[in-house]
């Protein structure tokens, strides 16, 4: 057509899902052993595959293969004819000088130059006469289909909504790039690749430098597009709500499973148990043949031997399956805090404008894992530093219970000596008792041995440092851990044996993470922070947090649903033509005597959610039932009044 336009296949292919990208017997190392061998697969359109497989195994370096960005040992990959590949790496390819919606345009360039050229064809049209009108007539037609084919119309819509979604503001739109961090360049980029949209999107750890509802809109759109797509992640719950099959990369090969994460969680160690018995049992069967030949191979019956030897030459010999698994991690035995472990009363903090929370109050019990979420810059890790004692509250008390001891899990490894190595930089002040080989059984716990306990920090990966700082913490023999995003550099085997770790941990928890599988797996008390000041404490784990989130929001769609046909009925009834005198829901007061009630109302709800952390509350599951009722009719009736008072407040301005 001329028009510039990229294909865009796999809108057409997504229903018979055909066959976009193949690869074939591909091998990769680095002068050592492989880190895959003669590995292959098949990406159909439609499809949303997620790869995943330990720290090393290979995972980056297969997307740059299949990007060309690198090249295989061995084997080859296959494009389909005409298809694009979209690649989503960690480097930056932006122009300085641009702002932020221009650079993001730029991923849309064709369209933009296609609906330049539309108008300027319809420009020129008005005027054109003759054989010259009919071909701008023509031209005209195409670029008009063209566009509707491709969307096009709503193109600026498009690129908002994206980057709506991305979590930028409008207010960024014309800011240059340059002006941005690394983690928004980061978000611009993957902006820049979903609105391309390429027939097949490799995407390496996409949800690295987003928070959780930002994460949460990116599932979405995912999930309803119809490209094929490769995805690396480490995010249980994103592989859990966007994938429809799993590759598992590891011991240099990889393995398929259909469905989701939870799918393939459960299966792979289905599969690993039937392949072990058929292993076993086949082993079985050979070492029986094996003894019997031995024992006639000189005998009268040494031809039934050679004819058995024969046979058992024949059969392929299964190798012991070895299933991706991950050091059983604990913690061992701590020393018995108070009852209360952390107590808050009306905690507030802010920086200048900038309210990160206020009045919060909560109590955290000995024994219990208190879970922290809430977006980038929204207090989590400043309330980890008032707790520790690190920085101080505007107002309000946070006390430590009694014999407490606090290790802290800073998420920057700052605490470790990465000088040191890593038996030295594990190893615990003040204690003379420990033995070195003490150290080593207790590293060997967090999977740090052989060699690598001799080996200095910084030349040690993210995930063995992270499990170093853990296991420096229980050589410390702390009961309340402070987690600042303790899974950032596990992976997914390492994060389900911290995961077991802390569940059978006997102190107690208090850890910050945008993992949300992490928190829902971890967490039986939740602290929500929105970014905007308010604080939600949920006595249960992310999931439940989510769910009450989803029923309110539910609750009042409903409720102006059902408005909204109450407001049509009435707009389009016969006596809406005549004027009427507008009716009131409520009786007149004055504002004043509402703003008492309003007061009243929530000094009521601030004393009630104080009674749902009061140790003797909370031990009794009927006080806590009733407690939570009276919190709820106080909620209810203070919404009410807030509409009573808006109402009197209209009255009184002559509505």
């Amino acid at each position: 057509m001329g028009t510039g336009f990229p294909a865009r296949l796999s809108r057409r292919m997504s229903v018979d899902l055909m066959l976009i990208l193949s690869c074939q017997d591909l091998s990769r190392g680095f002068d050592r052993d492989p880190l895959f061998e003669e590995i292959s697969f098949e990406l159909h359109a439609g499809e949303r595959v997620g790869l995943v497989g330990p720290n090393g195994c290979g995972k980056s370096t297969l997307m740059k293969i299949l990007a060309s960005q690198d090249k295989p040992d061995t084997g080859s990959v296959r494009l389909h004819a005409g298809a694009r590949l979209g690649f989503l790496t960690q480097h930056h390819d932006i122009t300085p000088g641009k702002t932020l919606m221009e650079e993001a345009r730029e991923a849309l360039k064709p369209l933009y130059e296609a609906q330049e050229e539309m108008i300027a064809a319809a420009e020129a049209l008005a005027h054109a006469t003759g054989d010259e009108h009919d071909a701008l007539a023509q031209k005209y037609d195409r670029l008009h289909e063209a566009m509707r084919h491709h969307d096009a119309f709503e193109i600026d819509h498009r690129v908002e909504k994206v980057m709506e979604g991305l979590n930028f503001a409008p207010e960024d739109y014309d800011r240059p790039v340059e002006t941005f961090s690394g983690g928004q360049i980061s978000r611009l980029m993957l902006a820049k690749l979903l609105l391309a949209a390429p027939d097949v999107l490799l995407l390496d750890e996409p949800s690295n430098h987003l928070d959780i509802p930002t994460t949460r809109w990116l599932e979405g759109w995912l999930a309803s597009q119809p490209e094929a797509m490769l995805i690396v992640s480490h995010d249980r719950v994103f592989l859990d709500r966007v994938a429809t099959r799993i590759f598992e990369m590891g011991n240099q090969r990889i393995e398929s499973y259909p469905g989701n994460f939870t799918d393939y969680w459960k299966l792979r160690k289905e599969r690993h148990e039937m392949a072990l018995k058929a292993w076993e049992s086949q082993n079985e069967y050979l070492q029986k043949q094996e003894d019997y030949i031995r024992r006639v191979n000189y005998g009268q019956l040494h031809k039934q031997a050679a004819s058995r030897q024969k046979q058992i030459d024949k059969i392929e010999r299964l190798e012991k399956p070895v299933l991706v698994d991950a050091p059983r991690m604990h913690f061992g035995e701590v020393s018995r805090a108070g009852d209360v472990v952390i107590d808050c009363e009306r905690l507030a903090k802010a920086y200048g404008p900038l309210k990160l929370f206020d009045r919060l109050t909560f109590q955290l019990q000995r024994g219990k894992r208190l879970g922290i979420a809430g977006p980038n810059g929204s207090g989590k890790t400043t309330l980890l530093r008032i707790l520790l004692g690190e920085e101080k509250a505007d107002s309000g008390i946070a006390r430590v219970g009694h014999q407490v001891e606090i290790g802290y899990f800073d998420q920057h490894l700052s605490l470790l000596d990465l000088s040191a190595t890593a038996v030295r930089a594990a190893w615990p002040p003040g204690q003379p008792d420990m033995t070195e080989q003490r150290m080593r059984d207790l590293l060997g716990r967090f999977g740090i041995a052989g060699q690598e306990v001799e080996q200095t920090v910084k030349n040690l990966s993210g995930g063995q440092k992270s499990r170093i700082a853990l296991a420096r913490l229980v050589a410390r023999g702390v009961n309340l851990l402070i987690l600042d995003e303790p899974t950032n550099h596990l992976d997914l085997w390492a994060c389900e044996a911290l995961e077991d770790a802390l569940l059978g941990f006997d102190g107690t928890v208090i850890v910050v993470s945008h993992d949300r599988w992490f928190l829902n797996r971890v967490a039986d008390q939740t602290l929500v922070l929105d970014g905007n000041g308010r604080i939600e404490v949920v006595y249960g784990n992310f999931e439940m947090y989510e769910r009450l989130v989803d029923s309110r929001a539910k609750a009042a769609a409903e409720a102006l649903g059902k408005k909204t046909v109450q407001q049509t009925v009435k707009s389009n009834s016969p006596a809406s033509t005549t004027p009427t005198k507008k009716k009131w829901k409520y009786p007149f007061k004055k504002v004043e005597e509402i703003e008492a009630g309003i007061s009243v109302t929530e000094d009521r709800i601030e004393e009630l959610e104080a009674e749902l952390v009061n140790p003797e509350v909370y031990k009794d599951g009927l006080k806590v039932k009733a407690v939570q009722v009276e919190l709820d009719g106080q909620k209810e009736r203070l919404a009410e009044l807030y509409e009573h008072w808006e109402e009197m407040m209209e009255r009184s301005g002559g509505g």
